[in-house]
């Protein structure tokens, strides 16, 4: 590989980082921001008005989801994991706080969401997959397991980042809706949640295989042989 091919491609990645960290920090900020300040006239997610409990458990899983959302980018810059582990450490515990926090939240709000049972399955879906993900990542940096550590957590945080390309998707079909009035927004609704499910996955699964599983190695350098002293010879 050349010198311009590997400039190219790290170019590349920190732009494809950067979009993704902007995405993030920014659905983040507002989806906080909304629920803690806005109320539940502003929740993007239908309301059961039956159900007292049901934007509490929506807020809950929104506030430390959002929090999680925004600490990831940080979790995958190789300087910040080399020159800080400890602060890597820090955000990592509460990256993982805030992710079974919200995964709980999550789970009651499902049970009485008003999207549909399919739309259900997909929000259950994702929560297990949350946790177990989050899980496996834990115990392998338990064992020193570092690549399978990076692997969970690659696959972690797609799971996370549905938030960032459920907005996308449902944002998308909504602007769509007067090319297709058949549809309510129940069905797109229900449609961006299992995109977004099925794309993260399948982008993730591309990126561990290419970075990580493909990559060659890194091949040590042999250092250079120092000879061995000469024995001084008396006359």
């Amino acid at each position: 590989m050349t010198n311009t091919d590997s400039t190219s491609r790290r170019w590349r990645r920190q732009t494809l980082w950067g979009l993704m960290a902007v995405a993030a920090v920014g659905i983040a900020g507002y989806t906080v921001s909304t629920y803690l300040a806005g109320g539940p006239a502003l929740s993007i997610v239908p309301l059961d008005p039956d159900v007292t409990l049901h934007y509490l458990s929506v807020a809950v899983h929104a506030v430390p989801g959002g929090l999680a959302l925004a600490i990831g980018p940080l979790q995958f810059i190789t300087a910040l994991r080399a020159r800080r582990p400890r602060l890597h450490r820090i955000l990592g515990k509460i990256y993982m706080a805030s992710v079974i926090a919200a995964s709980a939240a999550a789970l009651f709000s499902a049970a009485v969401s008003l999207s549909g049972f399919a739309l259900q399955v997909a929000f259950y879906l994702i929560t297990a997959l949350w946790l177990y993900t989050l899980a496996q990542a834990f115990l392998n940096i338990r064992r020193g397991e570092i690549t399978m550590h990076r692997i969970w957590m690659i696959r972690n945080y797609a799971l996370t980042f549905t938030a960032v390309t459920l907005r996308v998707y449902l944002i998308t079909g909504l602007q769509l809706f007067p090319l297709t009035p058949e549809l309510t927004f129940k069905d797109i609704y229900t449609a961006s949640g299992w995109a977004s499910l099925i794309g993260n996955v399948i982008v993730a699964e591309y990126f561990i295989i290419q970075r990580i599983l493909l990559r060659p190695p890194h091949r040590r350098r042999p250092r250079s042989a120092t000879p061995a002293p000469q024995p001084t010879i008396h006359n």
